[in-house]
């Protein structure tokens, strides 16, 4: 999981960008349409749309917007037929890079995510080639300042939690996305509040790549998901917090 956190963090401050633009709430409309469709409209039953819906929340998206997204997905209002897709492929120095995608349109979507890839110095591949170097997990990214590691540790793994590592100025903890609420929950029953705390695809062994190279493949990564379609963006690479921050001034 090394670094991702910071990745993360990047994604935060452009979704401040995001959401003046319009664009942030379409995602999230997007992610809670697919969720409903799948799961059923309920989210004490849907861990995905339970965890959609907190997403739509903290960022302050209208409750009514919440609700007919909800709808359309359970099929009570009409409107686009959207589907889900995870595009994979290599960026530059071959670190691998998955986006996962919510389109009314494949054919036009899967041609300006290759374009993308190939413009920023990588290469769109098949469905498969990286998928098997990743796994599926919560993440939450707690300030190393507001706690000291035992404490944590302590809390962390009474509610489930997997994993608690340091990265840079954070201590990262991983879990079962099932066990993602009840982590999410016992912090802040003891007054943390994350700075990171979502369902992602963390690398199964993060790359580590020369300043130059993570640049690169950072750029590819919010070019990717500056996507109208784009709902997330994974890659293997090992994001320090020195290149997290020069790529987010």
């Amino acid at each position: 999981m090394s670094g991702h956190s910071h990745w993360a963090t990047i994604k935060h401050k452009k979704g401040a960008i995001d959401a003046k633009r319009g664009k942030l709430f379409s995602k999230l409309s997007r992610a809670i349409i697919i969720a409903a469709r799948h799961g059923g409209d309920n989210p004490e039953f849907n861990l995905k749309l339970r965890y959609a819906i907190d997403k739509a929340r903290q960022a302050s998206m209208p409750k009514d917007n919440i609700e007919n997204a909800v709808k359309r997905g359970a099929g009570k209002l009409e409107g686009q037929t959207f589907e889900e897709i995870t595009y994979e492929g290599y960026g530059p120095g071959g670190v691998a890079v998955m986006v996962e995608v919510v389109t009314d349109n494949r054919n036009r979507t899967a041609g300006e995510i290759r374009k993308i890839f190939e413009k920023c110095g990588g290469n769109m591949g098949s469905a498969g080639c990286v998928a098997f170097q990743f796994e599926r997990k919560g993440l939450f990214s707690v300030d190393a300042s507001a706690t000291d590691e035992d404490s944590l540790m302590a809390i962390a793994l009474d509610a489930g939690a997997d994993d608690l590592k340091r990265s840079g100025s954070s201590f990262d903890i991983t879990c079962d996305p099932h066990h993602f609420k009840a982590v999410q929950d016992a912090l802040q029953k003891n007054g943390l509040t994350p700075t990171v705390a979502e369902i992602t695809q963390l690398p199964k062994a993060a790359v580590d790549a020369e300043p130059d190279v993570a640049r690169k493949v950072l750029r590819l990564m919010e070019a990717l998901d500056d996507h109208d379609d784009a709902q997330n963006v994974y890659s293997t690479l090992n994001i320090t917090e020195e290149i997290a921050a020069q790529v987010g001034e």
